[in-house]
C-alpha cells in the first residue's frame, strides 16, 4: 500500500487544490487591473495651473473668509501661497474663475497653520449657486471625508487616516467622473463613492471654523461645460 505524502493530503487532492488556487488567481488579476485604472478624463481636457507667484486672486470669488495670497517661506512652489485667516466662520470658501467642469481631476497642495476648533483644508468642487462638493482633511482628526453642501453638510464618505501634520506641507487630490467620486491624501487613495446630487460646477478651496490654511500648487484638468 503506498503511503501518504508528508504534506498530509494525496498528490491528487493536492494538485487539484493547486489547480483552482491557479485558475482563481488568473481570473482575479484581470479584475484587479481594471479597478485599479479606473476612471480617466479625456486627453484633451482643459488644464489650469495656479501657483500665486505672478498673480493673485483677481477673478476669483470669495464665498465667506479672509483669503490673500502671502510671502511664505518654505512654499513648494517660489514663495507665495493662498492663505485663509477668518476664524469666526463655520465654513469659508473661495471660488475659482475657471470652468464650470463636469468631469474633474483636481490637486492642491495646503499647509494646516492654526486652529483649536479645526486645522483643515479642502477642495470644493461642482459649486453652483452656494451648493457644492468638499473632500477635506483636518490635523486634529484622523479622518479623511467627502461632504455635499446645501445650506448645511450631509457626509458622504469618511475613512480613518493619519491626521496630517500641522505646520507641514500636504497633498489632496479630487477625481470626480459621472457619478463616480474619488479622493487622495498624500498619495495614498482613500475614498471611493457614488454620488450625483451635483453634475456640474467650478473648483474652489475650503477651511473651516478657526483654521488658517495656507494653500499652493492648485492644478485642475476637467471637461468644461459637460461637452
Amino acid at each position: 500500500m503506498t503511503p501518504e505524502p508528508r504534506w498530509g493530503m494525496s498528490r491528487r487532492v493536492w494538485l487539484g487544490a493547486a489547480a483552482m488556487l491557479g485558475a482563481g488567481g488568473m481570473a482575479a488579476r484581470p479584475a484587479a487591473r481594471a479597478a485599479a485604472a479606473g476612471p480617466t478624463l479625456p486627453s484633451d481636457a482643459a488644464a489650469e495651473r495656479v501657483d500665486f507667484e505672478s498673480k493673485g486672486i483677481e477673478g476669483w470669488t470669495t464665498v465667506h473668509g479672509q483669503w490673500a495670497v502671502e510671502d511664505m517661506p518654505g512654499a513648494p512652489s517660489g514663495r507665495r501661497v493662498l492663505t485663509q485667516r477668518a476664524t469666526a466662520n463655520q465654513f469659508n470658501v473661495i471660488v475659482a474663475p475657471f470652468g464650470p467642469y463636469s468631469d474633474v481631476d483636481v490637486s492642491v497642495k495646503f499647509k494646516p497653520i492654526a486652529g483649536k476648533e479645526d486645522a483643515s483644508g479642502g477642495i470644493v468642487f461642482r459649486f453652483t449657486e452656494g451648493r457644492y462638493y468638499v473632500v477635506r482633511a483636518n490635523a486634529l482628526e484622523n479622518n479623511f471625508r467627502l461632504y455635499y453642501y446645501d445650506r448645511g453638510r450631509s457626509q458622504i464618505a469618511s475613512t480613518e487616516t493619519t491626521p496630517p501634520v500641522l505646520g507641514g506641507w500636504h497633498t489632496i487630490r479630487l477625481l470626480a467622473v459621472g457619478d463616480r467620486l474619488q479622493a487622495w491624501l498624500d498619495g495614498a487613495a482613500h475614498l471611493d463613492k457614488r454620488h450625483s446630487k451635483l453634475a456640474l460646477g467650478k473648483v474652489g478651496l475650503w477651511t473651516k471654523a478657526d483654521s488658517i490654511t495656507a494653500f499652493d500648487d492648485l492644478d485642475i484638468r476637467g471637461v468644461v461645460g459637460g461637452r
